[in-house]
């Protein structure tokens, strides 16, 4: 799902004010997406201002790694395509995101949650995916390296929670969770925390908190203490094994080619 340096450059920016005005439509728009929450109650609906508590935050990265996008210029140098390769290497995944969220925004603020959930659930899957199967592991000596894995895992990490209440909003409304829920959550977000960093797995905590706010009763008690455990198993395991390494970007500088390969991709 490759593209060139170019095309990264319009698609990312693009992707990021699609979704950004499908945000303000859903918050401006009558009704707006607060109103369709609180007409769409079920056991996985979070307290609604942690949303906006987390996407104003995490837009500011964004803003940062678009920005870094557009300032780097792999034709300058060998360190700064790497530096520059590392960001466009998430665009395709990201655009898909910010795009599935802002159809996403349309279809929830029309009350259709049953096709929002559709949009939802391409945009967690992908953002899981690139985390799994695509992402390095983080280099804290590199800028790129760490905003890419700040935008993507914190992309991911509401994408969760975002999952999770469509779904549960969607198909299951005013309904409380069963004992299997209760179970499937507690495995879920323990096998989780456990092959966590410290990013992703701080969204997870954060996710079953908002849940926890959100609710009431001994569900709430429930997801707190998931809250609890979670951290307790992501700080457990980022001491026992750190997810991140220190190595300075020019290490890792080839001498030759440079100038052929940063051309074909611009």
């Amino acid at each position: 799902m490759g593209v060139s340096y170019s095309t990264a450059r319009w698609l990312a920016p693009a992707s990021f004010l699609i979704d950004f005005a499908a945000q303000q439509y859903g918050l401006l728009s009558s009704p707006n997406m607060k109103d369709i929450n609180d007409a769409n109650q079920s056991f996985f609906s979070p307290y609604p201002y942690f949303i906006g508590g987390f996407f104003f935050p995490q837009q500011i990265i964004q803003l940062v790694w678009l920005y870094r996008l557009w300032k780097l210029d792999p034709r300058k140098s060998e360190l700064e395509r790497k530096e520059l390769d590392q960001i466009v290497d998430f665009v395709p995944y990201y655009s898909v995101g910010n795009l599935c969220i802002a159809v996403w925004m349309i279809f929830w603020n029309n009350n259709r949650l049953d096709i929002s959930h559709i949009f939802v659930t391409i945009n967690s899957i992908t953002q899981i995916y690139y985390l799994v199967a695509k992402l390095q592991p983080m280099n804290t000596r590199s800028t790129s390296s760490v905003l890419t894995h700040l935008v993507s895992k914190t992309f991911a990490g509401i994408g969760v929670l975002d999952l999770l209440h469509n779904g549960s909003a969607g198909f299951f409304k005013d309904q409380a969770p069963s004992t299997l829920v209760k179970a499937l959550t507690g495995i879920g977000f323990g096998l989780a925390s456990a092959s966590s960093d410290w990013i992703f797995g701080g969204c997870l905590v954060y996710d079953l908190v908002a849940m926890a706010v959100g609710q009431s009763g001994s569900w709430r008690n429930l997801l707190g203490a998931y809250a609890v455990g979670s951290a307790a198993i992501v700080g457990a395991r980022n001491w026992a094994r750190p997810p991140y390494y220190s190595k300075n970007p020019a290490y890792d500088l080839a001498p030759e080619n440079d100038d052929d390969e940063a051309a074909e991709r611009v």
